[in-house]
């Protein structure tokens, strides 16, 4: 019994002269053989016109200010003799208003300001609180257990008002500030303490949820206006 026979044939497809690649000067052309099965030639164009050059650029920048929402007022102080914020502190601040908006929640509390201490994370009070046990996903679960979670469609504000408490905190940490005579910056330390002297805040009860104390206080009281020393050198 004979078996017809069947072939397969590819034909070349054309481009017509309008559709053809043009080679560029920048480009480089490499050719593979002639196949006897496609009876066409195959090039493969390498362009390096346009090359994928990674760029690493930091999008996030922080406007440093000197001064915190405060509504600290004395009277024969001016505005030039009340003590200017640490860097780590307007940073810490920053980020409690991240914190707070990633929560989707409508104010930047005192658990928002711990939080930020901790999300800065290089400054003395922030390097306490991870030796002592207190890291900002403690802080933060913490924090949804006690003050629960905000409803999925709400969209915080670009800066979320701070809450009675968390405000009185920044007035607290300026006020001693001002009684320590000290000349230096206000460092996150007094942010620190400034939290654990508002009893009954969110902040606060979170702390002594986690083991901090009046004992631990104290320590923190000890180095309020220290802060690391960073050296690029």
């Amino acid at each position: 019994m004979a078996m017809a026979a069947n072939t397969l044939s590819f034909s070349p497809i054309s481009l017509p002269s309008s559709q053809s690649p043009k080679t560029k000067s920048n480009q480089a052309s490499q050719s593979l053989p002639s196949s006897s099965i496609y009876g066409c030639k195959l090039s493969i164009v390498l362009s390096t016109s346009s090359r994928f050059v990674p760029k690493y650029r930091c999008s996030t920048r922080a406007t440093v200010t000197s001064s915190l929402p405060s509504a600290v007022k004395r009277e024969g102080v001016t505005s030039e003799k009340i003590p200017k914020w640490s860097a780590r502190s307007i940073r810490s601040f920053a980020m409690a208003e991240l914190e707070a908006r990633k929560l989707k929640y409508p104010n930047t509390g005192t658990e928002s300001l711990l939080m930020g201490i901790l999300v800065e994370g290089t400054s003395t009070a922030a390097k306490f609180l991870r030796a002592n046990g207190i890291t900002l996903f403690k802080v933060r679960e913490e924090t949804v257990n006690l003050l629960g979670r905000s409803d999925l469609y709400i969209f915080s504000a670009e800066h979320p008002p701070l809450t009675e408490p968390a405000q009185r905190v920044l007035d607290w940490a300026i006020n001693e500030k001002m009684k320590s005579g000290d000349s230096g910056e206000i460092t996150t330390a007094y942010l620190l303490l400034g939290i654990w002297s508002e009893k009954d805040s969110a902040g606060q009860q979170i702390l002594a949820t986690l083991g901090f104390n009046d004992e631990k206080a104290k320590e923190v009281a000890k180095s309020m206006n220290e802060d690391v020393n960073l050296s690029f050198k």
